[in-house]
C-alpha cells in the first residue's frame, strides 16, 4: 500500500494541469496549487500517507457528510421532509432547482441542502452550541482533539455569502428554514472552515468504511442501514453535476470540498483522503480525481470489482 501511494504522488507531481484555486473564496485563493496529498486509513488501524498528507485545509463540503450524520443520528429519517435525496445535476449553489421544488433542496450535499442540514440540527440552539456539538462530533470520529475550525476562512465566506444568502432566504421564503438566516450561514460557514489533514480526514471517514462502527473507540457512530445510505448518497451526489464522471471514473463513495480535499470510502477496505487544491470546471480536485482513478486501477477498490 505505501509503495502505491508513493507512486501516486511522485506521479502528480510531475502534473502540469493543476486545475484552478477556488479564488471565489478570497481566503482560499492564496493557496498554492502545487500540493497534493494522499492518506488511506484501514479498519485494522494502519494508516499510510504521501505527499503532503501532513497538511491542514480547509475540508469544506466535505463536512456535509459530517452534519448528514448528525442529522440522521437526531432526527432519524424525518430529517428527509427537509431536503431529498436525488442527484441535483445542476451547480453547488444553483438556485434553479429550489425554485421548481418549493424550496426543498434536491439533496444534503448542494449548498441548499447543507444549508437546510445545518438549520434542522440547530433544533432551537445557538451558532455557537451547534459548532461545539459538529467539531465535538469530528474530534470522535477521527480521534483527534487538535482538529478546529478555520476562524480566517469562515469570516472571508460569510464576507462573500451573496449566493448562499440568496439560497438560504429562497428556503426561508418557502418556510423551509426555521432559524434566523444569518444565524444559519454564520454555522454553516464554520463547519465548511474546518481543517484536517489528510490523514485525519481518512481516519475520519472509517465509521463509513465499517458499517457505522467507529473502530478507534469501538462506539457506534450510526446503524448500519443509514451509514449504507450515507454512502449511497455520496456515490449519487457527492461530487455534484461531477458525480456521474467520479462513478465512472473511481467506482466509490466520495465527497469533494473545494478546498481541494476528497474522502473516498471503500467499504469494507479503507478510507481514503486526497488532497489538491486546483479544482477543475465543476469544482472538484483535478488532481484528486485523477489520483484516485489510479489508486483504483492499482488496489481493484472499486465497488463495482468482484
Amino acid at each position: 500500500m505505501q509503495k502505491i501511494l508513493d507512486d501516486i504522488a511522485a506521479e502528480m507531481a510531475r502534473e502540469t494541469d493543476r486545475g484552478k484555486v477556488a479564488d471565489y473564496i478570497p481566503q482560499l485563493a492564496h493557496i498554492d496549487p502545487n500540493q497534493f496529498g494522499i492518506a488511506v486509513a484501514t479498519p485494522d488501524g494502519h494508516m499510510y500517507a504521501a505527499g503532503d498528507a501532513s497538511t491542514l485545509f480547509s475540508i469544506q463540503s466535505i463536512s456535509k457528510i459530517f452534519t448528514l450524520t448528525i442529522g440522521l443520528g437526531k432526527l432519524g429519517d424525518t430529517l428527509w421532509t427537509h431536503v431529498g435525496r436525488e442527484p441535483s445535476g445542476d451547480p453547488f449553489n444553483s438556485i434553479v432547482m429550489l425554485e421548481h421544488e418549493s424550496g426543498r433542496p434536491r439533496n444534503p450535499f448542494i449548498n441548499a441542502g447543507a444549508i437546510a442540514v445545518v438549520d434542522a440540527i440547530m433544533m432551537g440552539h445557538k451558532p455557537k452550541e451547534t459548532l461545539g456539538e459538529i467539531l465535538q462530533f469530528v474530534h470522535l470520529i477521527a480521534d483527534d482533539e487538535s482538529i478546529r475550525f478555520d476562524h480566517k476562512v469562515a469570516a472571508s465566506e460569510m464576507a462573500h455569502k451573496d449566493r448562499n444568502a440568496s439560497l438560504a432566504h429562497f428556503m426561508k421564503s418557502f418556510g423551509r428554514l426555521r432559524h434566523d438566516v444569518d444565524n444559519v450561514l454564520g454555522t454553516y460557514f464554520h463547519q465548511c472552515s474546518i481543517a484536517m489533514n489528510c490523514q485525519q480526514l481518512a481516519s475520519a471517514g472509517l465509521y463509513l468504511v465499517s458499517n457505522g462502527v467507529d473502530k478507534h473507540s469501538g462506539v457506534r457512530v450510526i446503524n448500519e442501514k443509514r451509514a449504507r445510505r450515507i454512502n449511497s448518497l455520496m456515490m449519487m451526489c457527492g461530487h455534484y453535476d461531477g458525480s456521474g464522471e467520479f462513478a465512472y471514473r473511481v467506482g466509490l463513495p466520495g465527497k469533494s470540498g473545494v478546498g481541494g480535499g476528497i474522502l473516498t470510502i471503500a467499504p469494507g477496505k479503507g478510507s481514503i483522503a486526497v488532497w489538491s487544491p486546483g479544482l477543475d470546471h465543476v469544482g472538484n480536485s483535478k488532481l484528486g480525481l485523477k489520483a484516485l482513478e489510479r489508486f483504483v486501477q492499482k488496489t481493484g477498490w472499486s465497488v463495482f470489482a468482484e
